[in-house]
């Protein structure tokens, strides 16, 4: 049994398991168990009138897809495909989707970068229900907000078991959409980058470009074997298809367990217009788009240079692997074509403002550190000011104030720290302060700090992590509760 069901078993959410029925909770949420279980009792089931047709319906089910010519991965998926149904849904209008859990393991699933309540955000930690194997359950998103690319993935712990969490296929885009205008385009394209049959690396010197990240980790690593921008490797697969002229929307997710990446587009730049789904203050055209794990770029790109390129990792291995999509030009034929883009530097600070941002009612310092491998782990113990999760107090928080959380990254390993039920503000990098530039996930490089705020707007116990499933697994996460 891992931590997740453990806990989740003790608090009492599964302590009846097979309640045939549907049973509405104060949170809107519905659970529905395997069939042919015992009825539940007259209590539970009086004068409830069967729920209507959900809006939209997920089944997480085992399946195998063909990435490229003969290479086939068992996953396991939403509706039997990767990446996921793309969900859309309108700001402000009440929303439900039923998730089936078609596999022998319990499960959730996470709607990130949403405002939704703690029970429907998805999130054991937080006090969401687990869909146990072969259950359902009704998740309600009262009032979707707010607008833009946001995605959905399992938000299970996965440990040593490479098979499950997001090592998997579980992933796809929901968009929110609302009066927000990403620009004049002529086609919208959803791209969602994976990597494929991860493996334990240890951490020695010579091994360290297995990562993408370049850890200096003394416990294990995850390597990968395939790579791929939505079911397919680089070459297999159809081509983006385009015509000389277009202004192409790109919505850009990293989908990645663990992996870090920068794409670029030979003879292409990227404006990039939305960051996680929120307009940057500050849209400006870049030759390479950085994506850490979970972050999410707009980008309008105008296809002007005619031919047939590569849109892909601008490291040559991870091209190997298959991270890239072929992009042809109407009447353009011939092998596809990519040089490498003279500046691949990102700079979170050149899309913002460069007014200082509003001086926040309080600053909570956290800093991250590597504890190395601990109780014969082979993969490295993580901690925030020291402690590492469970055995870690909350961030206690009241309603109406304004946050700054000042992270500073003391360990020699990236860290995309993801604030669940929020959106904060980046108001620092290093020794540049900035403002406007609003995200639900910041990369946090080695030795570096950086500043973000929220205001304590949504009651209820929000999960702030890194979002590399191998760090958060191992302690990397944190609550912050609210207390008035």
């Amino acid at each position: 049994m891992n931590r997740r069901l453990f806990l989740l078993s003790a608090s009492g959410v599964v302590a009846q398991p097979l309640l045939k029925s549907l049973v509405p909770t104060p949170s809107g949420l519905l659970y529905a168990a395997q069939q042919g279980a015992p009825k539940a009792s007259t209590a539970n089931v009086a004068a409830k009138a069967p729920p209507a047709k959900a809006n939209h319906s997920l089944t997480i089910q085992p399946c195998t897809i063909e990435i490229s010519p003969g290479v086939n991965i068992k996953t396991l998926a939403y509706n039997g495909q990767v990446p996921g149904p793309i969900l859309r849904l309108r700001q402000g209008v009440p929303t439900t989707i039923d998730v089936t859990n078609a596999t022998g393991n319990a499960d959730i699933v996470h709607w990130h970068g949403l405002t939704t309540d703690s029970l429907n955000d998805g999130a054991m930690e937080e006090g969401s229900p687990m869909i146990p194997a072969g259950g359902r359950l009704r998740y309600t998103l009262a009032s979707p907000n707010p607008p833009g690319t946001r995605w959905y993935h399992t938000h299970t712990t996965a440990g040593a078991d490479l098979a499950i969490g997001t090592y998997t296929g579980q992933f796809g885009f929901l968009l929110v959409e609302g009066a927000g205008d990403p620009g004049h385009y002529d086609q919208e394209v959803f791209l969602a980058i994976h990597h494929w049959e991860p493996s334990f690396v240890p951490m020695v010197e010579t091994m360290q470009a297995e990562s993408a990240n370049h850890p200096q980790t003394s416990g294990s690593d995850v390597g990968y074997q395939y790579a791929t921008i939505n079911q397919h490797r680089l070459g297999a697969g159809a081509p983006l298809r385009v015509k000389q002229g277009q202004r192409v929307l790109m919505r850009l997710l990293n989908a990645s367990a663990t992996e870090n990446v920068v794409l670029a587009l030979p003879g292409h730049t990227f404006r990039i217009v939305a960051m996680d789904g929120n307009p940057v203050p500050n849209p400006k055209e870049v030759e390479a788009v950085s994506l850490a794990v979970a972050e999410r770029v707009d980008a309008i790109v105008e296809m002007n240079s005619p031919g047939v390129w590569v849109l892909g990792s601008t490291l040559e291995k991870s091209r190997q692997m298959g991270l890239g999509i072929v992009v042809e030009y109407a009447g353009k034929t011939g092998p596809p074509v990519w040089k490498d883009p003279k500046d691949t530097a990102w700079d979170y600070t050149q899309f913002a403002s460069s007014t200082p941002a509003t001086a926040p009612d309080e600053t909570i310092n956290l800093a991250f550190m590597d504890l190395g491998p601990q109780n014969g782990s082979k993969f490295d113990t993580w901690a925030i000011n020291g402690s590492s999760w469970p055995d870690i107090e909350p961030i206690k928080v009241q309603r109406g104030k304004r946050y700054r959380l000042a992270f500073q990254n003391v360990s020699a390993d990236q860290h995309p720290m993801h604030l669940h039920r929020h959106t904060f503000e980046v108001v620092s990098i290093g020794d540049k302060n900035i403002s406007g530039l609003r995200k639900d996930v910041i990369n946090v490089m080695p030795l570096d700090t950086v500043s973000v705020d929220f205001v304590a707007d949504n009651p209820g116990d929000s999960l702030l992590h890194c979002h590399m499933q191998l760090h958060m697994d191992y302690g990397f996460m944190q609550l912050i509760r609210y207390t008035g």
